[in-house]
């Protein structure tokens, strides 16, 4: 460990001295309500409890944990869990001696399972756990441990219920309800007073100090033995023999535990472990924010775990890294884990030094002390969530998880919460709309530059496919969304396009409802047609891995797969083209009055034009001129197709537009002679006629009446191209 330097030291010792202070009465109070429920006599054995359990997560967490300034110990859902286990125990008629085994081998269980969690890196995961489930556990623990204080705090016997001891006025005890309130009063006042001194060992101070002073009203109150207002002397394990030897004979009792014993306990140990680990990295996490530090869960998660484990060795209560001594802490000048030792060293300290007086400390101030704690646990902002009926649902399952803890048990209440975080997520996804936009073959075209004649031919029978952008997890509970969204689709059309660049997920669910509908659009000689398949989902899987896995897009299936939508798009265009018996892609070069341009123009003009044109042809792949290149030539294509790309950063580029037989390009060049705002390249085998400017010019001087025929040809066919982007543009914003 490193050394810490002498100023460190010293604002490591204040702050752990000021988080023990207030650590350690609140420890005592968890111990004595786990241990009370079985028996007046054994509230100082969980006095001992507590303070031992301070100790050891104080000595040993903070070491193996290392994050700095976080303190550990005993905290409010170990008292809960443990004490609703032992209140079940007994009422089991299960005998008080198994149950004091029982709780040992449960905090030594809750021990290494958050080891387990830290070994395997659950660290990470286990603070996402869902706000209203949280909440709604907190509350339920704050509820319970009110409702086991009051009794207490009333003075009713021991193992007194909740309504049994609130419906009894006689059961009361007037010299414990007047210690409480005393309590409770310097518990909420010292604050607003002063801030140097934790309200708890205030507020415990004042409760003792008025125990004494209604001793001398009532002189019984001075005789410690059977004195059920006191903690009473720390020798007993409920009636025989000191603590070493009830440990001892503890630990001969665990040497005898089974399998099956182990498997019972196992439950409730999660429910602990996951508990103490939320409790502890939701401080951490806090802590992070404020010092502006970054902890590591996972080691944490081990660190909290050999605290817990130490602290079952030796009989102590298990525990988790506490907000509210964590800051006294922070604000008392500590800077390292060395302070969380220190906590530890001093709380055996004061034992050692203080154990006789220990004996005296009222079980109602310590009753009013968790009362407070309790109270503080309940989250009252969760009833903002009635202001808006898109969180009602997260009240609904708050009050659902306070519940099922009040009437059942903590135990069913984790599971309870568990469930519920899945129908929380399940809701959401289902929540929203799975198709993002909707829009028809002939609104949306791909970026292949066609002919007016094929963009007719489109705008008539494009509306045979239609685009589907889809976003969100497609899984059980959005496929039948989805289907419903498709299904008058297919019955009206003959492609499908389903854009998935926006798909967070698939399930096998989905996967099989789109296979359903690809073989619905086989049975019609349809197409099913993906585009866009994110290939690293956040879940880390492949999507078109796992679509080829299910088998939905198999060789010469009605399933086709694109990596551009563009991609998918020129595809369907081409077999509606096709199908309207105008793809002409393998017929003969193409003639000059066979371009579009060029239709109806006397063959004399022509013939005088074609002999001044260059004849260029080029392979797929190679470049016709590149990005800034000069040059003021206009290319005519005779045969194949050229893509239009711009050059990106890192060496990508962008798939702007595609030209086809009997098509143009470079037109921007050749009207205002500036160099070329993109790459252009043969996608095909090419053949071109290239007209330059300077030759049209000199064309132009012989035949004025041509030459203004082509200009107006060519505004036409660009305002015809700039009516079509119109088009799309008015689709994407429907």
């Amino acid at each position: 460990m490193k050394i810490e330097k002498p100023g460190n030291l010293a604002g490591d010792f204040w702050g752990g001295l000021a988080a023990m202070l207030v650590a350690l009465p609140s420890a005592i109070a968890f111990g004595v309500t786990v241990y009370a429920s079985l028996g007046g006599s054994f509230a100082a054995y969980g006095a001992l409890a507590g303070i031992l359990g301070t100790t050891a997560l104080g000595l040993v967490a903070s070491v193996a944990g290392g994050t700095q300034r976080l303190i550990t110990a005993p905290c409010a859902p170990a008292a809960a869990v443990l004490s609703a286990f032992a209140i079940q125990q007994a009422a089991q008629g299960t005998p008080v001696a198994t149950i004091l085994l029982l709780l040992v081998v449960l905090a030594l269980m809750t021990g290494m399972l958050q080891m387990i969690f830290g070994f395997v890196g659950l660290g990470g995961l286990i603070k996402y756990m869902p706000y209203p489930v949280v909440s709604g556990y907190l509350s339920g623990v704050g509820l319970i441990i009110i409702g086991s204080q009051v009794p207490k705090f009333l003075g009713a016997p021991t193992g007194t219920p909740l309504w049994d001891a609130l419906t009894a006025p006689a059961m009361w005890l007037w010299q414990s309800i007047v210690v409480g309130i005393v309590t409770i009063t310097v518990m909420v006042l010292a604050p607003r007073v002063t801030k140097a001194v934790p309200a708890a060992i205030l507020a415990l101070l004042a409760g003792t100090a008025s125990y004494f002073g209604l001793s001398l009203i009532d002189p019984a109150m001075l005789v410690l033995d059977k004195n059920p207002l006191v903690i009473g002397a720390m020798g007993g394990g409920g009636g025989g023999g000191g603590f070493i030897e009830g440990m001892t004979a503890r630990w001969q009792g665990v040497q005898g535990m089974g399998l099956r014993d182990l498997r019972n306990l196992l439950v409730p140990a999660l429910t602990l472990a996951v508990l103490l680990s939320i409790d502890t990295l939701k401080t951490c996490v806090v802590l992070d924010a404020l010092t502006r530090s970054r902890h590591d869960s996972n080691r944490e998660l081990v660190g909290q775990g050999l605290g817990n484990l130490t602290a079952g060795l030796i009989g102590g209560m298990p525990g988790a890294g506490q907000m509210g001594a964590t800051m006294v802490n922070m604000s008392s000048g500590a800077v390292s884990r060395m302070s969380g030792v220190m906590e530890g060293a001093l709380a055996l300290i004061a034992f050692l030094a203080l154990g006789g007086l220990i004996a005296w400390v009222p079980v109602a101030a310590l009753a009013a002390i968790l009362i407070i704690v309790g109270l503080r646990m309940i989250d009252r902002h969760s009833f903002q969530f009635l202001k808006s009926r898109s969180t009602i649902f997260d009240f609904i399952v708050i009050v659902a998880v306070v519940t099922v803890a009040l009437t059942v048990g903590l135990i069913p209440a984790s599971a309870t919460g568990i469930v519920l975080a899945i129908v929380l997520f399940v809701r959401e996804q289902i929540g929203g709309q799975i198709v993002r936009r909707k829009v028809y073959g002939n609104q949306s075209f791909s970026k292949q530059i066609r002919l007016q004649d094929d963009m007719a031919i489109l705008e008539q029978r494009g509306d045979q496919a239609v685009i589907f952008e889809l976003q969100g997890s497609l899984f059980f509970g959005t496929a039948n969304q989805l289907y419903t969204t498709l299904e008058p689709e297919i019955k009206a059309r003959k492609y499908i396009l389903l854009d998935m660049s926006r798909v967070q997920t698939i399930d096998v669910t989905a996967a099989h409802m789109l296979e359903q509908i690809r073989d619905m659009m086989a049975e019609k000689g349809g197409f099913l047609v993906f585009a866009k398949l994110p290939q690293n989902l956040p879940s880390g899987r492949d999507m078109q891995q796992y679509i080829d896995q299910m088998g939905l897009a198999p060789y010469k299936s009605a399933a086709r797969i694109f990596d551009e939508l563009d991609a998918a798009q020129e595809w369907v265009e081409n077999r509606i083209l096709k199908e309207a018996a105008l793809d002409r892609a393998e017929e003969k070069l193409l003639d000059l009055q066979e371009l579009g341009l060029f239709k109806g123009r006397k063959e004399a003009t022509l013939a005088a034009l074609e002999l001044r044109l260059d004849k260029r042809s080029f392979k797929a792949g190679e470049k016709i001129f590149t990005r800034g290149d000069a040059g003021d030539e206009l290319f005519l294509i005779r045969k194949g197709s050229v893509r239009i790309m711009l050059p990106l950063e890192s060496g990508k580029t962008h798939h702007v537009s595609s030209f086809g037989r009997g098509d143009f390009f470079g037109e921007m060049a050749f009207l205002d002679g500036d160099s070329r705002s993109a790459d252009a390249v043969a996608f095909t085998d090419v053949d071109l006629f290239v007209l330059s400017r300077k030759t049209f010019d000199a064309f132009a001087d012989e035949h004025k009446k041509a030459s203004l025929k082509l200009m107006e040809g060519l505004a036409s066919m660009l305002a015809s191209r700039l009516r079509y982007a119109n088009t799309e543009l008015r689709a994407l914003h429907t």
